[in-house]
């Protein structure tokens, strides 16, 4: 879906018009939404007990009406993520919500196995954890909550989440929409619940509380490796800085707009999102060309060195990311250098040491590296990518240098001749999902992923062969 500038200023001025009218931060009117973690917590426990006894299609109704409503408030919940955290972009939010409500799979995902010989039939089923606890980030706040949802719900579980404390309102109002349509769909009260004022207190108290059975972290190795210490099944969703490879048979026009496209998709706030370009030098000039005439800026020389002290911060010796302008709008980065320019992307070339190649900004900010060759190429972008085994691309039509990289990078998500977000089901086969677990190994979740396996054994019985 295209959906251009007025359009994102009329669907803005619209829906900060209602939320003003009708409060829909006020925690009273949030179903689901608790003041403390103990409340919430009894609650949840209370409506998986119940949700229990509802069967497999009831699910799928309810899941049903959430994408139903996902679809309604996508406008909403785009406008609300970018109030809220000053980041990203509302016409891209709204695509990220059409795509959790279209593609994040439901109880189809969930598929018993069955073996039978001589000595009878033996049935494996995906059966819940019960009540899940989710941490979700600031850079998909509400997607990641309903994408969650879906998926534990299908699988038959309950949800507490824990969202990041930037982003509460956001998550919170995602929470109440998951609530209002499983209520609509004749589910339980209270099947996904959260806190009003997320902290570390109230996440401390979710990872302990004995009534969660699994852990699932979406966020940076600090909240990662704090689940996987719980001693609890933990799901842990990692960061990453995907690199991009151009080889000299590429479709170069059609690289650099997938590039732009996918690197300046909500400002660079997706995982997934090209973080740094190594092009062959044969064919960079061509590359740049494109990206130019594709909603790239090109800034050169001096410039390069302003940007880098906006984006980033020196401490201990080394570089990190300056929080205020992670997912800031392109324009606003050229109007500190005195630029004035509305691009979706800002684009320049750099060595491959340079800071903005080694550090995972999450801002439309792409430097581009010229190589030599392929093996080059794989060494640079291998190294940049810092063994997070997350997101890597290529576009090339050399069938050796795709399995080469492939083999070299061994990311979760690798995407060829495309833009990044194809990874996720936005434009590439497969189902989509905001929580990609790299660190433990289950890749993109969906509901199979909130699941473990129940073995029931039946001797000399049902088999008919």
């Amino acid at each position: 879906m295209q959906i251009n500038e007025k359009m994102v200023q009329e669907i803005v001025a619209k829906v900060v018009e209602n939320v003003n009218a009708k409060n829909i931060s006020s925690a009273p009117r949030q179903k689901g939404v608790f003041t403390t973690m103990t409340e919430a917590l009894a609650a949840v426990e209370k409506a998986y007990k119940q949700f229990r006894g509802y069967s497999v299609a009831q699910r799928e109704q309810m899941i049903k009406n959430i994408r139903k409503r996902i679809l309604e408030e996508a406008e909403t919940l785009a406008v609300l993520g970018v109030e809220e955290t000053g980041m990203g972009r509302v016409s891209d939010k709204i695509i990220k919500h059409q795509l959790v409500a279209n593609k994040t799979p439901g109880t189809e995902d969930l598929s018993p196995r069955v073996m039978t010989g001589d000595s009878g039939m033996t049935l494996i089923e995906m059966a819940p954890y019960g009540v899940i606890g989710s941490i979700t980030p600031s850079t998909n706040p509400s997607e990641t909550v309903l994408c969650n949802s879906i998926g534990m719900i299908a699988a038959g579980n309950a949800v507490v989440f824990n969202p990041h404390p930037h982003a509460c309102k956001t998550a919170n109002y995602a929470v109440d929409l998951v609530n209002r349509a499983v209520l609509e769909a004749g589910g339980p009260e209270n099947l996904v619940v959260s806190v009003q004022k997320p902290t570390m207190d109230t996440s401390n108290e979710m990872v302990t509380s004995p009534i969660v059975r699994m852990l699932v972290a979406t966020g940076g190795p600090g909240v990662v490796k704090m689940l996987l210490s719980s001693g609890k099944k933990a799901i842990g969703a990692g960061a990453g800085n995907p690199p991009v490879i151009v080889d000299d048979t590429a479709d170069v026009e059609k690289a650099g707009a997938d590039i732009v496209a996918g690197a300046s998709f909500d400002n660079n706030l997706p995982c997934i999102a090209e973080k740094e370009c190594f092009v062959f030098a044969s064919v960079a000039d061509r590359l740049i060309d494109s990206m130019c005439r594709n909603g790239a800026y090109l800034i050169k020389g001096a410039d390069v060195e302003k940007l880098l002290k906006i984006a980033l911060i020196e401490k201990n010796g080394k570089y990190v990311i300056n929080k205020k302008w992670v997912g800031k709008d392109a324009k606003k980065f050229l109007k500190e250098l005195g630029i004035d320019a509305e691009p979706r992307l800002i684009i320049c070339e750099t060595e491959n040491s340079h800071p903005f190649v080694q550090v995972e900004m999450m801002m439309p900010i792409l430097p581009i590296v010229r190589v030599d060759n392929i093996d080059e190429a794989i060494q640079y972008a291998v190294a940049a990518e810092h063994g997070n085994r997350h997101s890597a691309h290529i576009h090339s039509k050399n069938i050796d240098h795709l399995t080469r990289f492939a083999r070299a990078v061994e990311t979760t998500i690798f995407v060829k001749n495309a833009p990044s977000y194809a990874g996720i089901g936005a434009g590439g086969e497969g189902y989509t999902t905001f929580t990609i677990a790299g660190p433990t190994g289950e890749g993109l979740t969906a509901a199979h992923s909130f699941t473990r396996q129940r073995r029931c054994v039946l001797v000399d019985g049902l088999h008919i062969v």
